[in-house]
C-alpha cells in the first residue's frame, strides 16, 4: 500500500503539515515545573459539581506553579449540544470565581486557539493525514448492520468486543478497493490502525493512584467521523499537544482510556502530558456508596448551591477539604490566610471516592459566613436575592441601612460572632418576621406558644405592653421590669428562682410573651432591635394580630 497516495486520496485539500502546526503552536516557554492545565467540558448539559471540583484542582495547580489554566469547549457532538450551552458553562464557572487565562470568551482567545473543537477541524485532519502517511490510519466503509454482525460473531466466540485484528473488515482493503468505494460515493470514517497487542501490558504511574498495569490498546478506534469531525479520543490528544497541556486532571472513569491515549500520543509523535485521575464525588444511598447522579441528585448541579444561597467561597472551601486531607488542619492553623495561600498536593488527594456531606458543607459555610463583614454579607445577599427571593431583595434594597442593622442582629451577639446562617435561603425561614412583608407575615405566622401560659395571662401581658412600646428609649429592658412588677412578673431572676410560687413568672417570661407576639418565635436575636427595625406601626399590628389569634 502506498500510504502517501492513500492520504492524498482521502485528504486532497489538506496541504499543511504537522510541522506547520508545531510552528504555529510553539512550546509556551514557561518556567520549569509550571503546569498548563485545562477544563474541557461539553455544552450538552448543566455543570456538574464534579466538573467544578476538577476545575478548582486544575486552577490551583496551574496558579501555584506559575502556569496557565485554559478553557476548551468540546463541542463536536452537535446532536446533543444545548442552545446557549457554552454561555451556561461560562456563567456557572464565573458564579464560583473560576477564571481562566485563555478560552472562548472576550479577551481569552490567545495564540493557542481556537478554543472550541468545532473550529479546529483542519487541525485534526492535518494530523490524521500524517498518521495515514505513516500507515496508522485507514478509511472504514462498514455499515451499522455490518458492525452489528461483527459484534454478534464476537459474542458467539466469546471474543473481545470491538473493531480490531481479524474483525477489522476494512483494515486490509487495497488502494484500488478504497478508491472504487470513494468514487462510488460510499460514506466512510477514518480509523486508527492500532499496532497494539492486548496480551502486552503497559505500566502507568498515576500521582494519586500509584503504579497501574493495563493492557495495550488493540482497537482500531474511529479518529474522524463521516462528517470529518474527530471523536473525543483523537481530538483531545491533538488539542492537548498543540495547546501544550502538561497536566490533565480528570475523573477516574477515564482511567480505562489511558492505553488508547498513550498509544495515540506515541503514534502521532507527540509528547504526552501527565494525567491525574481524581476520585469521583460519592453519595450514601442506604448502606452503599454511589456516584452523584445528574438524574437523581439535585446537588449534582452546581446551580443547586447557587439557588440555595451557599456563597461561592463556602462551596470552594468545602471542595478543598475533599481534595486534600490536610486542608482543614492548615486552615485552622492559619486563620488569617485564604485558600489562595494553600498549596494543593497531588499526593494528599483521596484514592477512593469522597462522600459529599451536606452537613459538612453547611458547617463549613457557617464558618465562612461568620468571617464575612456585615457589609460583605449585605452585598452578597443583595446579589443572590435579586434572582431568587423577591421579598428579601425588596427589603434589602429598599431599606439598606436597616438591612445592615438586621444583619448585625443575626450575625453578632455583643462582640461574639454568631454562626447560625449557612446559606442565604435560610434568612426567610429563620427571620421571616424581619423580612416578610406584613401582609405575607400575617398569612403565614404560626405562634410558638408555651403551654404554661394561659390565654388570660397572654392577653393581659400583651395588652399592658401595647400601652407603651418603649421604643424611644435605650433602657427597654429596665422599662419592661417596671411594667412586669405590677403584673406579677419578678424583675430579679435570683429572687424568682428562690420563690417562684410567689409570681406569675420572671421578667424573662414577660419578654418571651412579647417576643412570640411580635415574631411568632420563642427565640430570636435582640427583640428591641427587631422592633426598632419593624417600626411602631408594624409592631402594634403584630400585637393586635396575636391578640386576635387568642380569641
Amino acid at each position: 500500500m502506498d500510504y502517501n497516495k492513500l492520504a492524498e486520496l482521502i485528504f486532497p485539500d489538506i496541504t499543511k503539515t504537522v510541522a506547520d502546526l508545531e510552528e504555529r503552536f510553539p512550546k509556551r516557554g514557561l518556567p520549569e515545573g509550571a503546569y498548563v492545565t485545562r477544563l474541557a467540558p461539553s455544552p450538552t448539559g448543566y455543570m456538574h459539581i464534579g466538573g467544578l471540583y476538577a476545575a478548582l484542582i486544575s486552577k490551583k495547580l496551574s496558579e501555584q506553579t506559575g502556569g496557565v489554566f485554559y478553557l476548551r469547549i468540546e463541542d463536536t457532538d452537535k446532536k446533543r449540544e444545548l442552545e446557549g450551552g457554552v454561555e451556561e458553562i461560562l456563567r456557572s464557572l464565573a458564579d464560583y470565581d473560576i477564571a481562566f487565562d485563555e478560552g472562548p470568551f472576550p479577551g481569552g482567545e490567545k495564540a493557542y486557539g481556537p478554543y472550541k473543537q468545532s473550529e479546529r477541524k483542519e487541525i485534526y485532519q492535518i494530523c490524521v493525514k500524517e498518521l495515514m502517511k505513516k500507515g496508522y490510519a485507514y478509511p472504514c466503509f462498514c455499515t451499522a448492520e455490518e458492525l452489528e454482525a461483527i459484534r454478534k460473531e464476537q459474542e458467539e466466540k466469546k471474543a473481545d468486543i470491538g473493531y480490531y485484528g481479524e474483525y477489522a473488515a476494512c483494515r486490509n482493503l487495497t488502494y484500488e478497493e478504497i478508491e472504487a468505494k470513494i468514487r462510488a460515493g460510499a460514506p466512510y470514517v477514518v480509523r486508527l490502525k492500532s499496532p497494539g497487542n492486548a496480551s502486552a501490558y503497559i505500566t502507568y504511574q498515576d500521582p494519586v493512584r500509584g503504579t497501574i498495569e493495563m493492557p495495550e490498546n488493540q482497537m482500531d478506534l474511529v479518529l474522524l467521523k463521516s462528517d470529518g469531525i474527530p471523536t473525543y479520543h483523537f481530538a483531545h490528544v491533538v488539542d492537548d499537544h498543540f495547546m501544550r497541556t502538561s497536566l490533565v486532571v480528570r475523573g477516574d472513569e477515564w482511567l480505562a482510556s489511558y492505553p488508547t491515549h498513550k498509544q495515540l500520543f506515541e503514534l502521532c509523535g507527540f509528547e504526552q502530558p501527565g494525567y491525574v485521575h481524581i476520585a469521583p464525588i460519592m453519595k450514601m444511598e442506604g448502606t452503599t456508596r454511589r456516584k452523584l447522579s445528574k438524574r437523581k441528585d439535585p446537588e449534582a448541579a452546581v446551580s443547586y448551591f447557587l439557588e440555595q444561597g451557599f456563597p461561592a467561597e463556602s462551596v470552594r472551601e468545602y471542595l478543598l477539604t475533599i481534595a486534600n486531607s490536610n486542608y482543614e488542619e492548615w486552615h485552622m492553623a492559619n486563620p488569617q490566610l485564604t485558600e489562595d495561600d494553600f498549596a494543593l498536593s497531588l499526593e494528599k488527594m483521596p484514592v477512593s471516592g469522597a462522600l459529599f456531606d451536606m452537613v459538612k458543607l453547611t458547617d463549613v459555610s457557617r464558618e465562612v459566613i461568620s468571617g464575612f463583614s456585615i457589609e460583605t454579607c449585605c452585598e452578597k445577599i443583595l446579589a443572590w436575592a435579586k434572582d431568587y427571593d423577591a421579598d428579601l431583595y425588596a427589603f434589602a434594597s429598599g431599606r439598606k441601612e436597616m438591612f445592615l442593622e438586621t444583619i448585625g442582629l443575626w450575625k453578632m451577639s455583643g462582640k461574639k460572632v454568631r454562626k447560625d446562617v449557612a446559606k442565604w435561603s435560610e434568612l426567610m425561614q429563620m427571620f421571616d418576621y424581619l423580612y416578610l412583608p406584613q401582609e405575607k407575615f400575617e398569612k403565614t405566622v404560626s405562634y410558638e406558644l408555651d403551654e404554661k401560659y394561659t390565654v388570660g395571662q397572654l392577653t393581659e401581658a400583651v395588652e399592658a405592653y401595647k400601652k407603651d412600646l418603649f421604643l424611644d428609649t435605650d433602657n427597654w429592658f429596665d422599662r419592661m421590669k417596671e411594667l412586669g412588677g405590677p403584673l406579677g412578673y419578678c424583675p430579679n431572676m435570683k429572687e424568682y428562682k428562690k420563690n417562684p410560687q410567689d409570681y406569675k413568672g420572671s421578667i424573662a417570661d414577660l419578654c418571651s410573651i412579647v417576643r412570640v407576639a411580635v415574631t411568632g418565635h420563642k427565640n430570636s436575636p435582640d427583640l428591641y432591635t427587631i422592633m426598632k427595625a419593624l417600626g411602631e406601626d408594624t409592631v402594634r399590628r403584630r400585637l393586635d394580630l396575636f391578640l386576635a389569634s387568642l380569641s
